[in-house]
């Protein structure tokens, strides 16, 4: 490989290295953090290999239609010509082309096809994004059918793991741990941490914002909670989408803070861009509308029906618009560098999915460059954020033992938790503060600052993650004047931190009660917790009121007291 371009990266010509070390294998997995460059790489090793007659032909598999475009855009500039429209209609690729680009969905649909386009000549396979190839065992099995012999193949990922490891990943080598788990092998791997010391990426510093939420229950109870205390999962999520409410305070609180950021960053990047990642599509038109009225200027929507989405996140990318408001379709592997803020207005959880979104805003075009992503302050998301920098791998867990027994009154509880899902709810106000922000894996507070200094806080490049705090700290007030806040919830009940202690000794005796009845009728708990609920109607014992708490551990003893 010493006909390498000059330019490359460093993790980049060791990966090169590496996979001329191992003999130019039938497979290679690259495991490397989004924004550092996979594209490139990818096709560095294809234009050599194409040189050196080892291959006649590059076939690049990808997740979505525009990512497509965009592969057979780079490979242009590499002299390889690629066809990004080829249908599986069409049997063979023209000769115009050194290949192709498809989807894992064209693969799935016809992998006979894509196995002669494969097989006709010596072929190199690129799997882009190749943990999609675990997303279900039709698609699995299509890549394994479609692929299996063709001459080579480089699998590459940012995110070598799955929402749910229940599919190996094809072409994809597996250690067996000593629990009995498998363990994804790469063959060369370059993560977060390393790009981020190499200045390959941005440092991402997270913005938490808290607050007090209160929504209404399917029983008619009004709870109030803080996205920053110890919640239940059910009062979690009740929570995060009450805040999450379009039609909020807190959204329109936060947005604000993000836009005023995005124009500070605009001092030292002018096409500084940034975007809100919604859970749907009603409400990215919802976030829409309110981005337009607290920027007066209208946002680029990207939504999967739309026709021209494609196209719209292309325009955004190479034009000046301030805000770009998407639901999936720019999670993944589409490239906008100038993507500097962002807001995590969805309730989405995953860590696939935190990993990808967040990889849109981390690519570096500059020193110097940094990156602010604001989010609710509510556990999964902090978790996530505090462990960016850990490389994972893709992990098919040990076959899990019978469950011996829920005595435990937390298992019990969690039992009842699954049991009884957040049904009906009805978010009724919110409020947002700013808690904390988090930058490699710490929580900074930060301390106030005086108006002189604010100017130099402005500076994009120069704030540390403790001056980054102190500013959004600082301008509170302001965020709040801008966003039409007129006025913060009242207080909670001083009393409710005894309610609080209250409720959860209930929650316990109740699990006790029901674990004596259990042991003595030997039916499972879920069961008993369902007819609990039916004799004393309400919500699950995670959100009931402590008038319902108490009827229900009372009626429990009277079914234990000698009759």
């Amino acid at each position: 490989m010493s006909d390498r371009p000059r330019g490359l990266r460093g993790w980049q010509r060791q990966a090169l290295d590496a996979y001329a070390a191992a003999g130019e294998p039938a497979d290679f997995l690259v495991t490397a953090t989004p924004g550092a460059g996979k594209t490139a790489y990818a096709l560095t090793l294809a234009r050599g290999l194409l040189d050196r007659r080892l291959i006649r032909r590059l076939i690049v598999v990808c997740p979505t239609d525009h990512l497509r475009a965009q592969w057979a855009e780079a490979a242009n500039r590499f002299g390889i010509a690629l066809d990004p429209t080829l249908p599986n209609q069409v049997g063979p690729i023209a000769e115009d082309f050194h290949g192709c680009v498809v989807t894992y969905a064209q693969v799935a649909a016809r992998p006979a096809l894509h196995e002669r386009r494969a097989t006709s000549v010596s072929t190199l396979v690129v799997l882009d994004e190749i943990h999609h190839a675990g997303d279900g065992l039709t698609w699995g099995e299509a890549v394994l059918e479609a692929f299996s012999s063709a001459r080579r193949r480089l699998g590459l990922t940012g995110t070598p793991f799955r929402t749910s490891a229940a599919e190996k990943i094809p072409f994809v080598r597996y250690d067996t741990e000593p629990d009995g788990s498998l363990r994804s092998v790469a063959d060369y791997t370059y993560g977060y941490k390393e790009a981020l010391a190499d200045a390959v990426v941005r440092p991402v510093i997270f913005a938490a914002y808290s607050g007090v939420a209160r929504w209404r229950t399917s029983a008619g109870d009004v709870i109030a909670a803080s996205l920053s205390e110890p919640l239940t999962r059910d009062a979690e999520m009740a929570a995060w989408r009450t805040v999450l409410d379009p039609r909020g305070d807190w959204i329109r609180h936060v947005c604000v803070a993000a836009d005023t950021r995005l124009t500070e960053v605009r001092e030292g990047m002018p096409d500084a861009g940034g975007m809100l990642l919604a859970s749907d599509q009603e409400q990215a038109r919802a976030y829409a509308d309110v981005l337009a009225e607290v920027t007066g200027e209208h946002p680029t929507i990207v939504v999967s029906d739309d026709a021209r989405a494609s196209s719209r996140i292309e325009d955004f990318a190479h034009s000046d618009t301030r805000w770009l408001v998407a639901v999936r379709m720019v999670s993944e592997g589409v490239d906008i560098p100038r993507l500097a803020v962002g807001v995590w207005a969805t309730s989405y959880r995953t860590p696939l999915f935190f990993a990808q979104a967040v990889g849109r805003f981390v690519r570096a075009r500059r020193r110097g460059e940094t990156a602010t992503v604001f989010l609710p302050a509510v556990r999964p998301l902090l978790s996530m954020a505090a462990e960016l920098e850990t490389d994972r791998d893709h992990v098919l867990a040990a076959p899990k033992q019978p469950d011996p027994g829920l005595d435990d009154a937390d298992a019990l509880l969690a039992v009842e938790t699954e049991q009884t899902e957040v049904k009906q709810w009805e978010a009724l106000e919110a409020e947002a503060q700013f808690a904390h922000v988090l930058y490699g894996g710490r929580a900074v507070l930060g301390d106030e600052v005086s108006p002189a200094e604010e100017e130099f806080l402005g500076i994009p490049g120069l704030l540390s993650p403790e001056q980054t705090a102190a500013l959004l700290k600082s301008r509170e007030a302001d965020v709040k004047r801008r966003a039409g806040v007129k006025r913060a919830l009242p207080p909670k009940p001083e009393t409710s931190h005894l309610v609080h202690e209250q409720s959860s000794a209930l929650r316990r005796e109740i699990n006790r009660l029901v674990g004596r009845i259990a042991r003595q009728t030997g039916q499972p708990h879920a069961q008993l917790h369902a007819q609990l609920r039916r004799t004393v109607p309400g919500p699950p014992s995670a959100s009931a009121p402590l008038g319902v708490l108490q009827q229900r551990r009372d009626k429990l003893k009277e079914e234990l007291s000698p009759s």
